[in-house]
């Protein structure tokens, strides 16, 4: 049996524009990790197809996925990066991972119930059975921590639930029970029109979310746009409450600034948005700047992303193939 390594895994789907969000809620953390882990990055195609999705947009945005990883700091010489599609293991172990887990389990899976709405039976069953893809994306490593955020840690839940399960049916200590790597400031970043939802890619409106491809212009633009309140900023994050927009943009601030919330509020306490605004979009800019610019260059090169991902690719093959080995041999199947 293959022995356990330490290891970080985590991947995000390739629908729709990467935006500040998806930077200071995982870009940025995954490229810290680095310093501390063995990390394995995937883009995850397989999670996206779940939904109906134009193929000819989907490989863009797959490459536009691995850009923004790079842009903003994960190493291809330091973490494997790579598409899930071209590691067969993940699927395999789905299935196997789909005949551990419970039906009980996956009903009770909220984000199910929120992207299949009232249409639920019209869903796809790859979208109902998506957490156990999940778990299959982090087992075939046999990785021991992912890095999650608030909407994610039901999904890991389970994750640690069927390693459990496998473990005990099967009489073996095989799959580790995954340490979950918390999120630090600006883990959630919500959206500038609206201050009680998530900034997300499929909002209708491009000024809801500043995008990893905005220029300087259109991020100061949709700061200076942001929806705020009439009311002088406090001086503490405590006497934001009530106030999403308002509180939204000092969290902004407080992550991109790599400080507090009270202490950027220090600073800033007893002025209107206008000042503000004006200093969260230098802010905005000098950060973003160098990861717009470094994705629209490896965008302008597909050839070397498709290199970087194919080594990938072939690394973290390598890297499950004993696994899925293992795994053939604990459930009974044939030696191959």
């Amino acid at each position: 049996m293959t022995a356990i390594t330490p290891r970080v895994f985590s991947g995000a789907q390739p629908t729709g524009n990467m935006h500040l969000g998806n930077y200071l809620g995982a870009l940025r953390n995954w490229a810290r990790l680095q310093e501390s882990y063995d990390c394995i990055y995937c883009v995850v195609d397989m999670h996206a197809i779940t939904v109906a999705q134009d193929p000819a947009v989907l490989m863009q945005q797959t490459r536009e996925a691995a850009a923004a990883y790079i842009a903003a700091g994960v190493d291809p010489e330091k973490s494997l990066l790579f598409v899930q599609s071209h590691v067969p293991a993940h699927a395999e172990l789905a299935w196997i991972f789909n005949c551990v887990a419970r039906i009980g389990w996956l009903n009770r899976m909220t984000q199910f119930k929120d992207k299949a709405g009232k249409n639920r039976e019209k869903a796809s069953v790859g979208l109902y059975v998506y957490p156990t893809l999940m778990a299959a994306d982090i087992l075939a490593y046999r990785a021991t921590h992912v890095p999650v955020g608030q909407d994610q840690k039901q999904h890991l839940e389970l994750t640690r639930d069927i390693a459990q399960k496998f473990n005990t049916d099967f009489g073996r200590d095989y799959f580790p029970i995954v340490e979950p790597i918390i999120q630090g400031p600006g883990a959630r970043i919500m959206s500038l029109r609206d201050g009680t939802s998530k900034m997300s890619k499929s909002d209708p409106s491009d000024y809801s979310r500043i995008n990893l491809t905005d220029d300087a212009e259109a991020i100061r633009l949709k700061i200076k746009k942001a929806r705020t309140d009439s009311e002088p900023l406090p001086e503490t994050m405590a006497a934001l409450e009530g106030r999403p927009e308002a509180a939204n943009l000092v969290g902004i601030y407080a992550a991109l600034a790599d400080k507090g919330g009270d202490d950027i509020l220090a600073e800033y306490s007893g002025q209107g948005f206008a000042a503000f605004k004006t200093a969260l979009a230098d802010l905005a800019v000098d950060k973003l700047t160098p990861v717009t610019e470094t994705m629209s260059r490896l965008m302008a090169d597909p050839s070397y992303l498709d290199s970087v991902l194919a080594r990938g690719a072939e690394a973290a093959r390598a890297i499950a193939a004993p696994v899925l080995d293992d795994v053939h041999e604990i459930v009974g199947f044939l030696k191959r």
